[in-house]
């Protein structure tokens, strides 16, 4: 039978034969190490558990909730952008509660793209900003570029080459996957060059409080002029370990938000009330939580890049994210992200995610996600240093680390 047409413009899942493997090898007994998705491990703050079984414990809030979240959850939001960024937002028309942050893109893209509209889109990237606007109906227009001296050079090359003319441009620092950041003069250049064309920045920053180094990533909308043509995305998943609770935000322009809102109306009651005004709670807190978050993704990449070092893979330390953005080693990069993965399931008991699920500039790469403790992330290192001189490693036609001069 023949698929339907948005999902024939889908390309195939790569995730999910990395995943079809890991399940294979559990399934065998095999103690796998999964470094792959970015499912953080660590549990949610009691105090934001404490507030949900307070308040799931009263029967009115079991009844439909608001789409666009509770007013009290809407103005904690605000709230944080102006001590995180100094950022004045109005809750009631400026800010949004999504289901998470990839469901608030992608709604968002079906509430601004029409038939054949232009999205320019850094590759690698975040599935869901470019396959929100394909399922919408849009054209991606990948640019392989990093946020430095050759961003706007490669806007300029979008613009100019794109018929017709680019709706919206995505950013997404703290990168997932690159864990590149950018600089506010960087927004600053982008933003001028925005306004100046015409285009609609999209923002994801949902890693925004997981940074190292003491250098905390800036908001786009902390350029002045940046509310006439953006709107931010962020989200708890990280932030406050809360993946499975499914909350996030969209926040900035208003005529921008007003028709997310629209569209969500008609698709979402939004989350549960009790999840809402936990997530109040947690953005109303002292902060305490988050440093405690970060300070363990901080020991974690410090061991991560300390092990797979001691083990022959060099990864460059990540200023910023769940995540290393690690090069394939040069003996096994002939193979691509996605055949060196399964190698590591199969031989080495570690799954991480090939970096071509990321877009096609991605293939010389794997996403390895800090989301097991420092004695398992240890123990990864030991089994990729083993497959790194075995003999399996020597049929592949490659010559083991152990054997480099």
């Amino acid at each position: 039978m023949e698929e339907f047409h948005k999902v024939r413009r889908l390309p195939p899942y790569v995730f999910e034969q990395v995943n079809r493997l890991k399940a294979a090898a559990r399934a065998r007994g095999a103690d796998i190490i999964d470094l792959g998705m970015g499912n953080p491990d660590l549990p949610t703050p009691k105090a934001i558990v404490d507030k949900l079984c307070e308040v799931v414990r009263d029967p009115r809030t079991h009844r439909y909730s608001s789409s666009r979240g509770i007013p009290g959850l809407r103005r904690a939001q605000a709230n944080y952008y102006g001590r995180r960024f100094g950022v004045k937002l109005d809750p009631d028309t400026q800010v949004v509660a999504t289901l998470g942050s990839k469901e608030g893109f992608a709604n968002m893209a079906q509430a601004i793209t029409a038939p054949g509209d232009v999205v320019l889109c850094p590759d690698p990237t975040y599935p869901i900003h470019a396959f929100g606007f394909i399922m919408s109906g849009g054209v991606i227009r990948s640019m392989q570029v990093e946020p430095d001296d050759g961003f706007i050079p490669a806007l300029e090359r979008g613009v100019r080459h794109s018929i017709p003319k680019p709706l919206a441009l995505i950013l997404n620092y703290p990168s997932n996957p690159t864990a590149l950041v950018a600089s506010l003069d960087f927004y600053k250049d982008v933003v001028a060059f925005a306004k100046k064309n015409d285009l609609i920045i999209l923002s994801d920053l949902a890693y925004s409080e997981i940074y190292f180094d003491g250098n905390p990533p800036p908001s786009v909308l902390e350029v002045p002029g940046a509310m006439d043509c953006t709107v931010e995305f962020t989200s708890m998943s990280k932030t406050f370990s809360m993946p499975g609770w499914r909350m996030g935000f969209a926040v900035g322009n208003e005529r921008l938000i007003a028709a997310l809102t629209r569209v969500k109306s008609y698709l979402d009651y939004g989350a549960f009330t009790p999840i809402q005004v936990a997530a109040t709670a947690a953005l109303n807190g002292d902060g305490s939580d988050i440093a405690e978050v970060r300070e363990v993704y901080h020991k974690r990449r410090d061991v991560m890049v300390d092990a797979f070092t001691r083990a022959g893979w060099a990864i460059p330390a990540p200023a910023a994210s769940m995540f290393a953005w690690a090069p394939i080693p040069e003996q096994f990069r002939h193979l691509g992200s996605l055949e060196f993965s399964k190698l590591l399931i199969e031989h080495a008991d570690v799954a991480v995610a090939p970096g071509v699920g990321f877009g096609e500039h991605g293939d010389g790469y794997v996403r390895v996600a800090l989301v097991e403790n420092e004695h398992r992330i240890r123990q990864a290192a030991r089994n990729i240093k083993r497959f790194f001189s075995s003999d399996v490693a020597r049929s592949h036609n490659v010559v083991p680390l152990s054997a480099r001069g």
